[in-house]
């Protein structure tokens, strides 16, 4: 069977004793999951004693499928060796670890998976480690904002399939890895805003980030960020145009930090998935409903649409 390992890191402003605790706690992992955010009628059951060996965090669901994960062994505050066993969408069985280790003032904590595919899931093989390990990454930002802050800000909600009108953008169009959109991004709305200041105040326009299509093992993110403009509105020569087509998209809202818009992105994903919903092979967008500059973090919402055939 095909074979696959992920492993995925982050440092956290906190002890090691106390990232060790809240890790080996099963009762937590609800507040830091990167995937039950999609399904919120997922049932999840902890066993007693939820920070023990044998202690067990299972899972069933529509969207998120079937299954449970078990402490092997907890060697307080360094590792904690585990065993995932899915039953949905398919059965399999993988051995997961958390190794942690002091990093200046913090904690270094990494994740991994050892496991293999269903030999019918062979083509997932050279797809796996990217998709599992975006999920550890978003995991890892979420569990370093639970133990730093005590909260984790990130809400979603599944509106529906809906008729999108067509916009026509004013922005910058660029690309950065993964893990540097959000300042990238912020760069070129920062470019955008001072540019049309001059012609029309952005003020009252419709924020958004065009993603275009493009291959995530590249880890790489391909966007146009600017803001819809009138017909009338001239494009400067330092802008780009894009124009968003109208069209039926499934609709997914975010609410909280935009560190976190990837659940959102990957929820969608999901849903998509486990409903059968066949997406179009077009540029995806996200549009920004308040001020991030005036609006406290928790209150920041974001509408995500995925053009659907």
């Amino acid at each position: 069977m095909p074979a696959y390992e992920v492993r995925r890191s982050i440092t956290i402003d906190a002890t090691p004793e106390t990232v060790f605790d809240t890790v080996a706690d099963y009762g937590t992992w609800t507040k830091w999951s990167p995937w039950l955010g999609i399904d919120k009628q997922a049932t999840v059951i902890v066993t007693d004693n939820p920070n023990s060996v044998n202690s067990i965090y299972g899972w069933a669901g529509e969207v998120v499928g079937q299954g449970e994960i078990e402490h092997k062994q907890l060697q307080r505050p360094n590792k904690i060796d585990d065993e995932i066993r899915f039953t949905k969408p398919f059965k399999s069985k993988s051995a997961v670890s958390f190794e942690l280790q002091p990093d200046g003032n913090g904690t270094k904590i990494t994740w991994g998976m050892n496991g293999s595919l269903p030999w019918f899931l062979f083509w997932m093989a050279s797809n796996i480690e990217t998709y599992i390990g975006m999920d550890y990454e978003r995991g890892l930002k979420m569990l370093k904002e639970y133990i730093e802050t005590g909260e984790v800000l990130s809400d979603i909600e599944v509106v529906g399939i809906e008729p999108v009108d067509s916009r026509r953008i004013a922005g910058v169009r660029d690309s950065c890895p993964t893990n540097d959109v959000g300042p990238t991004m912020n760069a070129a709305f920062t470019k955008v805003k001072n540019v049309l200041a001059g012609q029309s105040p952005p003020d009252g326009f419709e924020m958004i980030s065009v993603y275009h299509p493009c291959d995530l093992k590249q880890r790489r993110f391909e966007f146009t960020s600017g803001y819809a403009v009138s017909a009338d509105c001239q494009t400067p020569p330092d802008l780009t145009e894009f124009r968003l087509p109208e069209g039926r998209a499934l609709h997914i809202r975010h609410s909280g930090r935009y560190e976190n818009l990837g659940n959102a992105w990957s929820g969608a994903h999901q849903y998509a998935r486990y409903k059968k919903i066949k997406l179009a092979k077009r540029a995806a967008f996200e549009a920004y409903r308040n001020d991030p500059d005036n609006t406290p973090e928790a209150e920041l919402v974001t509408d995500i649409y995925l053009y659907v055939k």
